[in-house]
């Protein structure tokens, strides 16, 4: 028979620094999944051509620093057992996103953005306040992010240059993901957020993109 380990807050606590510090900290973690790119061939890109594609990749990266912050700080303040373990187990799988993008930067010869501190602290913030108001709160955040996440990765995957397939392979295999994300949070009984909220979710992610594209 299996048991369950019952984790302290002085423990969640220190498993949610040590979740930080793998995030922001280059190369700190592991995939648990092959990029997608590595069996695409490289592509002859233009210097404008390979400037844009990293600054789209900087903000994907951006964006999955704010997906870890947010399970994590949603995990941290969780009722429920199943819902807590599912934010950790998904936060695992963003893992994969984040090396995937922080790679693929690097090759283009670029780096990640310097704005991912703020980025991570502000996400752990309302992650942790929606999970501290309701799981079901919590639950339809983490729908409604993940479906503009899918949105912002359409609108790149129009942008990338035909020839750019390492890219491609990596944004697509995020948006299959993402996009499960998405349903199994409002399967697990999410709340379908008003247009107002909506809207000014997508105000703030406009307000990343646009900051982390060069920086």
């Amino acid at each position: 028979m299996t048991t369950q380990r019952h984790f302290s807050p002085a423990d969640r606590l220190l498993m949610q620094a040590d979740s930080a510090l793998r995030t922001l900290l280059p190369l700190s973690a592991h995939p648990n999944r092959p990029s997608p790119a590595q069996s695409r061939e490289d592509a002859e890109l233009s210097r404008d051509e390979t400037t844009h594609i990293a600054g789209l990749m900087r903000i994907n990266h951006t964006g999955e620093v704010c997906a870890q912050a947010l399970y994590q700080g949603q995990a941290l303040t969780a009722s429920l057992p199943k819902v807590r373990e599912a934010m950790e187990h998904a936060a695992v799988e963003e893992i994969d996103h984040l090396l995937w993008c922080e790679k693929r930067i690097r090759e283009l010869g670029s780096r990640p953005s310097i704005l991912n501190p703020l980025f991570y602290g502000l996400s752990f913030g309302v992650g942790a306040v929606a999970g501290l108001i309701s799981d079901k709160v919590s639950l339809g955040f983490v729908a409604e992010t993940e479906n503009q996440v899918c949105k912002h990765l359409d609108e790149h995957l129009q942008q990338l240059p035909a020839a750019d397939q390492k890219s491609r392979a990596i944004l697509e295999q995020m948006r299959e993901d993402e996009q499960r994300h998405a349903t199994s949070a409002m399967e697990a009984g999410g709340m379908r957020f008003p247009t107002p909220v909506k809207l000014g979710m997508t105000l703030l992610s406009k307000v990343m993109t646009k900051s982390t594209y060069r920086i």
